[in-house]
């Protein structure tokens, strides 16, 4: 039964996805005489904390209940105040707690305040199921730059598009609502400036009740079109164009659109992706989704910045000269490679949806 309750928890904390950045998603339960009696979850950031939240929806006293929690109880105040001190006040007497919070206000300490008032805590419960829910939280609060998921659709022989150039559509309906809600979850969504020219997207979300998200263009000579869905929707969506460009003029243009012109140079005249991902997390922007084509990839990959690949292949073939997921120079020999680790998969609609994690928990290296 507490495998039971604690998946519940779970399932609960992926109420909040796509809400609560750049918190973590959290889910938590009360059971007293082996019964649920509260629930809760981090529904939006700066609401109530999740397990504030359970305390909240109790049907009954919860003295002397158990608490089952996905991530360790905060213990400093920030938007809401410290959970510790409630889940103390509300005469709670055993927490299994999912996973440790690397966070370093809480970090352990959360644990020991709860300790050290009488509770009996089991920690680590479930903990590699609850890690799960927070990929992007981890890698936010330790490394203080966004997670990157780098996302394409391709046939069964590797190809994002046609000799001709034409890629609508690889996947079906079902996998291009995946993507909807890959949108949804992350914080922003970037673009290459190559992407923007031939295919004048809108990036945004499309669900319905969905979270659109940042959207992040790398220009390097601003060529971007006023006439362009990014810009002409500038004022709706929060739009952040990155270039090395010293047309003032320009800037000024995309500005009174309601864009953010960010100057970011590298070493080789181009826009340092390194230094674009430390500006987005100063911006706490903790995730961004990389839909901007086979240019942007390689150049992603190059600079190091890709935590997960989300590769949906579609059961087709297109032969010929079509265009890989990722351009550039490629590997002269294959140990050369960048190298990935398996994570899952499964069955969208008729296309296969496989995920890949950054060898290390980290970001892609090569060779």
């Amino acid at each position: 039964m507490d495998e039971f309750f604690m998946r519940r928890a779970i399932e609960l904390a992926k109420k909040g996805e796509g809400w609560c950045h750049p918190n973590p998603l959290v889910g938590a339960v009360i059971v007293k005489n082996g019964k649920i009696i509260a629930e809760g979850y981090h529904a939006k950031y700066g609401d109530l904390h999740a397990e504030r939240n359970a305390l909240k929806n109790a049907k009954e006293s919860v003295e002397g209940g158990t608490l089952y929690c996905t991530l360790e109880p905060c213990c400093h105040t920030g938007k809401q105040p410290p959970c510790t001190e409630a889940i103390i006040a509300a005469g709670i007497k055993k927490v299994y707690i999912g996973s440790f919070d690397p966070n370093p206000l809480v970090a352990g300490k959360g644990t020991q305040i709860l300790k050290a008032a009488g509770i009996e805590v089991i920690e680590g419960f479930l903990k590699d199921e609850c890690d799960t829910l927070n990929d992007i939280f981890f890698h936010y609060i330790t490394e203080k730059k966004p997670y990157v998921i780098m996302k394409y659709a391709m046939t069964a022989d590797g190809k994002i598009a046609t000799e001709t150039g034409k890629s609508k559509w690889i996947t079906g309906e079902a996998a291009r609502l995946e993507v909807q809600r890959l949108r949804h979850k992350c914080m922003g969504i970037m673009a290459g400036i190559g992407t923007v020219e031939a295919d004048d997207p809108l990036l945004n979300c499309r669900l319905e009740n969905g979270r659109s998200p940042v959207r992040i263009i790398t220009d390097s000579s601003l060529k971007i079109s006023e006439e362009s869905q990014i810009i002409k929707t500038a004022d709706k969506y929060r739009t952040i164009i990155a270039t090395v460009s010293d047309d003032i003029n320009k800037a000024k243009k995309l500005e009174d659109h309601g864009t953010e012109v960010w100057k970011i140079i590298g070493k080789n005249g181009r826009v340092d992706l390194q230094e674009l991902m430390t500006r987005l997390g100063q911006e706490k922007i903790d995730s961004v989704l990389l839909e901007g084509g086979a240019i942007l990839n390689s150049s992603a990959l190059k600079a190091g910045i890709v935590n997960e690949i989300d590769l949906f292949m579609a059961p087709k073939l297109f032969g010929g000269k079509g265009r890989s997921p990722v351009e550039g120079s490629g590997a002269d020999d294959p140990s050369e490679a960048y190298k990935f680790r398996f994570y899952d998969q499964k069955l969208v609609g008729e296309d296969i949806l496989i995920r890949y994690k950054a060898l290390g928990g980290n970001t892609c290296s090569q060779g």
